[in-house]
């Protein structure tokens, strides 16, 4: 968009600290946004008004008290007593996840909890402005598949096909990847039998490191290119960042275990046929 996107980020309540709040406002300052800090100890009515008033896309509210159940609410109602319902609001601050939900279904967009990169809250600030802008903060589709490393699979075929008695879709080798794979269908996804071709395959040296068992997660995507970009400009640890060929004509890459806490995951990205 051709306007700096304006953002008013205010604190409610009794909430004394605003040192979070300041650094969030300088960040987005620094992606080019114009930020108007209300100063602490404001009432709901008071920062709805400020936001029609300063002519503000988004209001960014944070909350260190424990109030942020009762107070967010409040400027939602506030905003839809004044007609202006339309200016989406967010939230940061201490807040359990456990009451994310709750907070969303009274009308907060999103609830950015502490540790959160600035990166992350402007890129979702410019996408809230313009959804036209991109889509990669978009959470991926679904479940694509979960890779599960074996050793030999004629060895365990029948443990899912027999007893299991999963869909057997066929069998794939993945030249780039060094495996032979078995798809077996379960609702919208399926589980993969990883069994290596050859000593250089990274499944072999998982084997060989951990012993069979659950490899990995896919997850399936859009624009994988422009989602990798997204990842490797916020500094998420990756093992490929452009992709290579997967199985049934998709294109994959593998984020880093340690983006996740140990949890190895796959982007997919199937082309139409």
């Amino acid at each position: 968009m051709d306007r700096k996107i304006r953002v008013l980020i205010a604190k409610p309540g009794l909430d004394g600290h605003d040192r979070g709040a300041l650094v969030i406002a300088q960040a987005l300052r620094d992606h080019g946004m114009e930020v108007i800090y209300t100063g602490l100890r404001q009432s709901p009515g008071q920062i709805a008004q400020a936001a029609i008033q300063e002519d503000v896309d988004v209001i960014g509210l944070s909350s260190l008290s424990g109030a942020h159940r009762t107070l967010f609410p409040k400027v939602i109602s506030a905003l839809k007593e004044q007609n202006a319902e339309d200016i989406p609001v967010i939230g940061g601050g201490v807040i359990p996840y456990e009451d994310i939900p709750y907070l969303e279904e009274q009308g907060i967009q999103k609830v950015f909890t502490p540790g959160t990169p600035t990166e992350v809250i402007a890129q979702y600030i410019k996408q809230l402005v313009d959804p036209s802008a991109s889509d990669v903060t978009e959470p991926p589709e679904k479940i694509a598949h979960i890779g599960i490393a074996v050793k030999n699979i004629d060895d365990v075929m029948s443990f899912y096909h027999d007893l299991l008695g999963l869909k057997l879709k066929g069998f794939e080798e993945v030249p780039s990847e060094g495996v032979k794979v078995a798809f077996f269908e379960i609702g919208e996804t399926s589980i993969e039998l990883l069994e290596p071709l050859n000593e250089e395959s990274p499944i072999h040296k998982y084997i060989e490191k951990r012993g069979e068992g659950i490899h990995h997660i896919a997850l399936e995507v859009k624009d994988i290119e422009d989602r990798l970009k997204h990842y490797k400009d916020q500094d998420v640890p990756l093992i490929h960042e452009t992709p290579k060929d997967g199985a049934h004509n998709s294109k994959i890459a593998f984020l880093h275990p340690k983006a996740a806490n140990g949890v190895l995951y796959e982007l997919c990205e199937h082309k139409e046929e």
